[in-house]
């Protein structure tokens, strides 16, 4: 990746802006956006908080996150993850892929590379382990997409 503040042409717009806010920041306020974005997570509907078994758990995050991946008819993928509040990172993490794909076409989910989650800067504040876990999420997500996708 180029200096802080470069837009990454190879993200899609919302993603890209999220990832130059988190390489705008110095490392401790990276850390507080992505508490930010733990709290901004919004709660499951109704009918996934009352059927968590309908959703996908994620092997790769030390703590139960689960999510689903909806593929509407024109293509648009709308992201839902559930992620306890007392694991802020995790949570955060959750945040940014929510908000970073959801409303994208499936194509444009697919093609967001898988380095997302070092790309944002936190590497050094946060765990290896944490970062396999939202890699693990986005990986999930591609999956459940291409599972679901349209047929053409």
């Amino acid at each position: 990746m180029g200096e802080p503040g470069d837009v990454p042409s190879d993200l899609p717009e919302t993603m890209a802006g999220i990832v130059e806010d988190f390489r705008s920041l110095s490392e401790r306020d990276r850390l507080q956006l992505l508490l930010d974005f733990s709290r901004e997570l919004p709660p499951l509907p109704r009918r996934l908080s009352e059927h968590r078994e309908r959703m996908e758990p994620v092997p790769e995050c030390q703590s139960p996150v689960f999510l689903l991946v909806d593929v509407g008819r024109d293509g648009r993928v709308h992201v839902y993850v559930d992620a306890p509040e007392e694991a802020p990172t995790t949570r955060g993490f959750a945040g940014i892929l929510r908000e970073g794909l959801d409303g994208l076409t499936a194509s444009e989910v697919l093609a967001v590379p898988d380095d997302v989650p070092e790309r944002l800067g936190i590497g050094g504040a946060v765990s290896l382990l944490r970062l396999r876990g939202m890699a693990g999420m986005l990986a999930g997500i591609k999956r459940q997409v291409r599972a679901k996708q349209p047929a053409a």
